[in-house]
Parts: structure tokens; C-alpha cells; sequence
């Protein structure tokens, strides 16, 4: 049965993603351009830092950390996927998670921490969600990698 704990759902929302599964299978293993491997770097770190702090709540209340969800199969044929192909499903799943965490902001109510959590949380997936779509656009248009590459050699 899933937590009704807004801090519990806050984790259970952020962890089992695309974007953490990439950080945890190595991002910088799969093949892509560096200036997508940094992006998407920069969104793992931001939201593993605020799963540790809500870890760091939930253990001074003495609630237990909701157990670590196990990633989708289907995430295993991604290893060998080029990281520009998955910019768009990666993007599509932070939006998600936004409108997961946008239903939670009503259940943090009064508790301070989790509301602070669920608004850096919101910051940070509104934050990467753009610069995410910015390193696409520019893969698209050719300066990051491809053409750019080309020119550069």
C-alpha cells in the first residue's frame, strides 16, 4: 500500500525514473554528447539531493524511508540507446513526476519541511525540464554534436 506521508510520496515520485536509472546504470557510459551527459548530471544531482533531505526528515521523525522502487524492465534495453534519442522520453517523464508532485503540494499542507521539499522538488523539475529542452533544441538545430562536432575538427 503507497504512503500517504507526503515526504514518502515525494521520494517514491522522484526515484524510480528514467532519469535515475540512467544515473545508476552510469550516464556517462552510454553514448552521447557531453552537454546532454551534464544536463542530465545536474538534474540527477539536484534531485537526489532533495531525496536525501526528505530521507533526512523522515529518519528525525523516525518514519521509516520508504524501500528503494525497483526501475520498469523495459528500462534494461536502454544501455546501448543514444542519450539524444532519450532526451524526449526523459523530459516526458519529469513532467510527470511535476504533475505527481503538484497533487502532493496540497497534502504537505501546514508541515513546513514537506512543503519545502515539494517546492524545491517543483523548482528543481521545472528548472531541468527547461534546460533539458534547451540542449535538445540545440542538438536539433545542430550545435551540440553532429554539425558542431563536424566543424570543430
Amino acid at each position: 500500500m503507497a504512503s500517504t506521508d507526503p515526504i514518502c510520496r515525494l521520494i517514491a515520485t522522484i526515484q524510480p525514473s528514467i532519469l535515475m536509472y540512467l544515473a545508476d546504470s552510469g550516464i556517462w557510459s552510454y553514448p552521447g554528447e557531453e552537454p546532454i551527459k551534464l544536463a542530465l548530471a545536474d538534474a540527477v544531482d539536484d534531485l537526489k539531493s532533495v531525496v536525501d533531505r526528505a530521507g533526512v526528515v523522515l529518519q528525525e521523525r523516525e518514519v521509516a524511508v520508504p524501500p528503494r522502487a525497483a526501475y520498469p524492465l523495459s528500462f534494461t534495453g536502454l544501455h546501448d540507446v543514444e542519450l539524444r534519442s532519450l532526451l524526449p522520453r526523459v523530459i516526458d517523464g519529469l513532467r510527470r513526476q511535476l504533475a505527481e508532485i503538484d497533487a502532493i503540494t496540497g497534502a504537505a499542507g501546514t508541515d513546513a519541511s514537506a512543503a519545502d521539499l515539494v517546492a524545491d522538488a517543483k523548482q528543481s523539475l521545472r528548472q531541468h525540464v527547461d534546460a533539458l529542452e534547451q540542449v535538445t533544441a540545440k542538438v536539433k538545430a545542430g550545435i551540440v554534436g553532429g554539425a558542431a562536432a563536424a566543424a570543430a575538427s
